[in-house]
């Protein structure tokens, strides 16, 4: 059990600075830079602090982290000629690149989790555990929406453009669909005053089930994409 553990923990490492490119400090600095410069920013601007607020503290800096290695996976592969040995492993597609996203989710979501206790300690008191989970919703699924479109890409810039669009649509129209199920940044610490809860608790649950469905497919299409070796290489 004690050499299956230490396997599990340096195939855990070596994977983690490809993920990130050995610049994972980098992005752990730059999470907790921008989670403090939003705190910052919101101080001046109203120091009224409640779970809505520290909801949204929390989903910037995790859609920071996951942004590069989804965007980024397969061109960094490619760039360090590293994508022919990849795909020379039997199902590669489910032990490398799968591997790798659920490890990206899980250094977000424990970065997160030490945002949150900070964030717990300092601003306002609240359930730490149903806040992460709300969180991972909207970063898992924009992770694997870019994971999906690098595969369609395999270009990490054409991903980045790609994805900054779909978002920069969500917040544009931020306003008109703030209380709807299709949200994908659907806060559900943030009730509307003029809806029965009853009512509002089925759109958190329509929102989520939409983004756990939407998560699935985008990830089974990218898998779908990687079974065709000659596009890649």
């Amino acid at each position: 059990m004690k050499s299956y553990l230490l396997l599990a923990y340096k195939l855990s490492t070596y994977n983690v600075k490809v993920i990130f490119a050995n610049k994972f400090v980098y992005f752990v600095l730059a999470a907790f830079l921008f989670f403090g410069m939003i705190i910052t920013i919101t101080i001046f601007e109203d120091p009224n602090f409640n779970e809505a607020v520290i909801y949204g503290f929390l989903v910037f800096p995790g859609l920071l982290l996951i942004f590069y290695p989804m965007a980024y996976g397969l061109q960094n592969d490619d760039d360090s000629k590293m994508i022919e040995t990849i795909f020379g492993i039997p199902n590669y597609r489910y032990k490398v690149w799968l591997v790798r996203f659920v490890l990206t989710i899980l250094v977000a979501a424990i970065i997160l989790t030490f945002l949150g206790v900070v964030a717990n300690i300092t601003l306002f008191r609240f359930n730490i555990l149903p806040m992460l989970v709300q969180v991972l919703f909207p970063i898992t699924f924009l992770g694997s929406m870019a994971f999906m479109v690098s595969t369609l890409v395999k270009n990490g810039n054409g991903t980045a453009i790609i994805m900054v669009i779909v978002s920069f649509f969500f917040f544009v129209f931020a306003e008109e669909i703030e209380y709807n199920a299709w949200n994908i940044f659907l806060n559900p610490f943030s009730e509307p005053r003029d809806m029965s809860e009853f009512i509002w608790l089925n759109v958190i649950f329509k929102n989520r089930l939409y983004l756990t469905i939407g998560t699935s497919l985008f990830l089974l299409y990218g898998m779908f994409n990687l079974q065709f070796r000659e596009k890649f290489i």
